[in-house]
């Protein structure tokens, strides 16, 4: 068949076909089926809808000189496969009822779906902003690559449909491509450029979301950690907000009595006369994690500070950071500030008659509701400063006392409306498009679990087999970024969440058909959204060209694969090695060792042809070692291909994680 991948205008190729546009005929599609769309090539591809019982539906297109026809149930539900061939258009498909509706500028090629959470969702222009994005959004004129835009909507059940911007599938073109996944869009720009076959691209995303949410009640009840909560969401389905609502403000009530650092309502902790000499040390900024394993609830921290006698009754500007999750700030007894939200920065006005000649007092109420809490930022964002610049710095050692464990307490009560809850977008934004044939998906998430990154052992891999399952088209192509670096850099090796989730992610290469990005070396130590997505697209790309469209080009980093030690010394191999090599040219960074006692030490590493050997004089009996395992690791270990190492360790030790639900 000879190919035509021109896209015509609605109007030029209404003249070409001669037929009707009409759209008025009763049968109804639903949101994925529209002008513009892109249908799977090479396949028996499904169309559905409804129309009135009884009725005989008939589709015919323009690739081909066959006519398919079926019958609406009495519910009014119909469905058919239609023989598409190889990837070419653009064509026009008619469904009728009697009454014509006809879909224009149809494109057949390859369909995929792109989800996960916020780095998937960061659209080109808009909040987003990636690099240079004014130039990509104007050179994105690809009318081969079609977009179809996912609404935000939750459900406590299974869906037939979804919500959809611009009234369904668009031509990638400046005007469309500006608010949508730029990932996603550079992925198929990369895939177009090198096979020239038309890409459609569902995208259904959600910011801030976590993995169990996008996972089917069905595998969810048969896993221990998610089996109450998805019961839980079938019983309250149909609870009011006015009753959640209430049920939350009782939860409330219940932290704030049961912190040992509030009596009958008023904070007890914040004096300045405090005494503190039972408190425990802890490193601020950092979060908890390496310090207080597994734990959630609230912290008091205590700093005394000595303000000069030229600050004395002037007004300071107190400057923490991030902190995760809500804080309240006291200074010098008196409340000074309040914030809710991991990602807000806090800076607080301080009256100059709080501040005096000597020692002061800064307290602070740490809320963590989940996964790691803490000031979290840099040094450099930790300070008091006057009106003319001069500053206190406020890094380092600080005294804490624990207010409540939240295991003491109740679990918080699931609201019935919020994305963060299993099952929910599954059930409205995925579920809808099962019987869409397609090619394979590409995924970002990983962030908004990596407090529970032992629990993402099981949790993805299970996600995973749970989509292919659904879909009914066998082990697919599942392609998935891996998180990038972020937060600050540590001076010395320490239990890392984000780490464990790295890992976490590449462990699910067990299963077949997947691929995994890495992308440890194109973060951002102070924004969790890297500009960088052109990278991160293209990476995706290379993985499916190689492993899906044939294309013999590399397409992964160095490859951890086994270690043997010999004296004080630990060999690494690596597969897809090709000329081991550092990215900036200078020694192997990122590696650190440890003995029997689980203590990490930073390590010198040396490249021998496809083996790393590393060692270190505070380790005479290595057993384990570990690479870019840290949030924001330094690291430089690459091959011929430029493509970075993924982070991995050797070792089996428990994770810092274990037991976070």
């Amino acid at each position: 068949m000879k190919k035509n991948v021109k896209i015509l205008s609605f109007a030029s190729l209404v003249c070409l076909l001669g037929i009707s546009t009409s759209l008025q005929a009763k049968v109804k599609l639903p949101a994925v089926f529209s002008n513009f769309m892109v249908l799977q090539q090479n396949t028996r591809a499904a169309v559905w809808g409804k129309a009135e019982a009884g009725k005989t539906i008939t589709i015919s297109s323009t690739w081909s000189r066959a006519r398919y026809t079926s019958k609406a149930d009495g519910n009014g539900n119909w469905k058919m496969s239609i023989a598409t061939p190889k990837y070419g258009g653009p064509y026009a498909m008619t469904i009728s009822d009697g009454e014509p509706l006809v879909l224009m500028n149809v494109m057949i090629g390859e369909v995929w779906v792109c989800s996960g959470q916020s780095n998937m969702e960061m659209p080109l222009a808009g909040w987003g902003k990636i690099n240079n994005y004014e130039k990509e959004v104007a050179d994105a004129k690809y009318p081969q690559i079609s977009l179809l835009q996912v609404e935000h909507v939750t459900s406590n059940s299974a869906l037939e449909d979804v919500k959809v911007t611009n009234n369904g599938w668009k031509p990638c073109i400046p005007q469309f491509v500006e608010g949508f996944s730029s990932v996603a869009y550079f992925f198929a720009r990369e895939i177009y450029q090198k096979t020239k076959i038309p890409i459609g691209l569902i995208h259904t995303s959600w910011g801030g979301t976590i993995a169990e949410a996008w996972t089917s009640g069905r595998t969810l009840s048969s896993m221990s950690d998610f089996s109450a909560a998805v019961k839980e969401i079938e019983e309250t389905a149909n609870e009011s907000e006015t009753e959640y609502l209430k049920k939350l403000q009782g939860w409330n009530d219940l932290v704030r009595s049961s912190d040992q650092g509030y009596k009958e309502g008023k904070p007890l902790w914040t004096a300045n006369g405090q005494d503190v000499s039972g408190w425990k040390d802890m490193v601020v900024p950092g979060l908890w994690d390496g310090q207080l394993a597994n734990f959630d609830g609230v912290i008091w921290l205590h700093k005394k500070i000595n303000v000069p006698e030229h600050l004395a009754g002037k007004p300071l500007v107190l400057n923490l950071g991030p902190i995760d999750d809500n804080e309240i700030t006291w200074f010098n007894g008196q409340q000074i500030g309040e914030t809710q939200g991991y990602d807000q920065p806090r800076k607080y006005q301080i009256a100059g008659n709080l501040v005096k000649a000597g020692e002061n007092t800064i307290t602070i109420s740490v809320f963590d509701t989940g996964g790691g809490g803490g000031l979290y930022g840099n040094q450099e964002q930790l300070y008091l400063v006057n009106p003319l610049g001069e500053k206190i710095p406020l890094s380092g050692t600080w005294k804490y006392h624990i207010g409540l464990d939240l295991k003491t307490i109740a679990a918080t009560p699931a609201t019935q409306k919020g994305p963060n809850r299993p099952t929910v977008l599954f059930n409205a934004m995925i579920h809808p498009f099962l019987p869409y044939a397609i090619k394979g998906v590409i995924w970002y998430q990983g962030e908004a679990n990596a407090d529970r990154a032992h629990q993402y052992r099981t949790l993805f891999p299970a996600m995973i087999t749970d989509w292919r399952k659904q879909w009914g088209q066998g082990d697919f192509p599942f392609y998935f970024v891996q998180l990038a670096n972020f937060m600050k850099t540590e001076p010395e090796p320490v239990a890392s969440a984000w780490a464990e989730l790295r890992d976490a992610q590449r462990a699910a290469l067990s299963l077949p058909n997947t691929g995994m990005a890495v992308t440890i070396d194109i973060g951002d130590a102070n924004d969790i959204h890297p500009k960088n997505k052109q990278d991160v697209g293209k990476r995706l790309a290379l993985i499916a060209l190689a492993k899906t469209y044939g294309f013999k080009s590399p397409y992964t980093g160095p490859v951890y694969q086994s270690a043997q030690t010999v004296g004080n010394v630990t060999e690494l191999s690596f597969a897809v090695a090709q000329g081991l090599k550092t990215s900036d040219g200078k020694e192997l960074k990122g590696f650190a060792i440890a003995g029997a006692d689980q203590k990490f030490h930073w390590a010198k590493a040396e490249i021998k042809g496809n083996q790393v050997l590393v060692s270190s004089p505070e380790v005479a009996n290595p057993v384990a070692v570990r690479y870019a395992w840290a949030n924001n690791p330094v690291c430089n270990l690459t091959n011929a291909s430029g493509l970075p190492a993924a982070p991995f360790r050797t070792d089996e030790w428990e994770d810092s994680t274990v037991g976070r639900k």
